[in-house]
């Protein structure tokens, strides 16, 4: 719950920052790893993201910022792409998997305005493939979103809550030429509780590229049609799809039960398959152009389910020292009837 969340961060000396946009939807922002730990209705305590476990005490939440392992709070995070450069030093070896510290947590400065928080993260960061290195700038600020169905009369009074905002990311090279600088670009990831379906709808049949697992789950735990790629994380272990900018529409959404209640999450984004999409497969790193992902996570980083998105890359051969990105998360929670007919209409009326 909130104010537990918020009082177990502020023990352990990792405070955050409360900010409520227009319509009363309530973000829970963590400058340590510079996340979105939490978004909550007006009237409801109850997250829509998956925030650790290891939260839930000073106790667990003390040990554990004081291990050395990568810490994963929860939430929406943002990374950098490409993996294979920035999370695999060794690469082409896969056996070393490292979350670069300027990154994450990096040293996340929160800002104030009038138009909301922001929070301003400057690192160095080495390629794995050509050694080269790169000073940036990381900026997130946050805004309220208006309910995207507020003119639906349809949907609109069937006791369903709504959340939602607006993020706007930034990234900066700041030292050197642009096209000196290795392809980098903008990555964002939110972590939802686990066990629900992930929704990606497309303009044709596109099947997903799997970037691990996948090789020991149900035929069916991911499916395509013309219209729609289905992700049921449901698995133990870690499991990744990746799917091609010219075909995602630029929306993508999950659905789990809770208690009594439905919730649907719904990442609205920009895709512009013209942009040079820096990410690529670990074990096929020639094939490019992937713009949306999805992981299923039941492991030693914890249980959660991934939405994930890029930005268009900077640096390289684009020629470009700055690259920015608006998006929207909206979340819905209430009977369940009413929400799967709120993820028909903002995703595919194939759901």
């Amino acid at each position: 719950m909130l104010q537990t969340l918020v009082s177990t961060l502020k023990a352990v000396g990792k405070p955050s920052e409360l900010y409520t946009t227009e319509d009363g939807t309530r973000l829970l922002i963590l400058p340590y790893g510079g996340r979105l730990l939490g978004m909550f209705s007006p009237k409801n305590d109850e997250n829509f993201l998956w925030t650790n476990h290891r939260l839930e005490s000073p106790e667990t939440a003390r040990a554990y910022y004081a291990s050395d392992d990568w810490q994963n709070s929860g939430g929406d995070r943002t990374w950098l792409a490409p993996e294979v450069d920035f999370f695999l030093p060794d690469f082409p070896k896969l056996d070393r998997y490292f979350q670069p510290r300027g990154l994450d947590p990096g040293t996340y400065q929160l800002e104030k305005s009038d138009e909301g928080p922001r929070l301003v993260n400057r690192l160095t960061l080495q390629t794995s493939r050509t050694k080269k290195q790169v000073k940036l700038q990381i900026t997130k600020s946050f805004q309220g979103a208006s309910n995207p169905l507020r003119y639906e009369m349809d949907l609109a009074a069937q006791g369903v809550e709504y959340a939602g905002h607006t993020m706007k990311t930034s990234l900066r090279i700041l030292e050197g030429k642009p096209e000196d600088a290795p392809l980098v670009g903008l990555w964002s990831l939110t972590q939802m509780p686990h066990r629900g379906e992930l929704f990606i709808p497309t303009y044709s049949k596109s099947q997903p590229k799997v970037y691990f697992g996948l090789t020991d789950t149900p035929a069916d735990e991911v499916t395509a049609s013309d219209i729609l790629v289905r992700f049921k994380m449901r698995a133990a272990g870690e499991h990744k799809i990746g799917v091609h900018a010219a075909a995602v529409t630029g929306r993508a959404g999950y659905l789990y039960a809770t208690g009594n209640q439905w919730a649907l999450i719904v990442r609205n984004y920009s895709v512009n398959p013209s942009g040079e999409y820096a990410d690529v497969p670990w074990t096929d790193p020639d094939d490019k152009g992937y713009s949306t992902q999805a992981c299923s996570v039941n492991s030693q980083w914890g249980e959660f389910s991934e939405l994930e998105y890029h930005v268009p890359a900077i640096g390289g051969v684009t020629g470009l020292a700055y690259g920015e990105d608006c998006s929207q998360l909206w979340a819905f929670r209430g009977p369940e009837s009413p929400v799967k007919a709120i993820a028909r209409r903002l995703l595919s009326s194939a759901i």
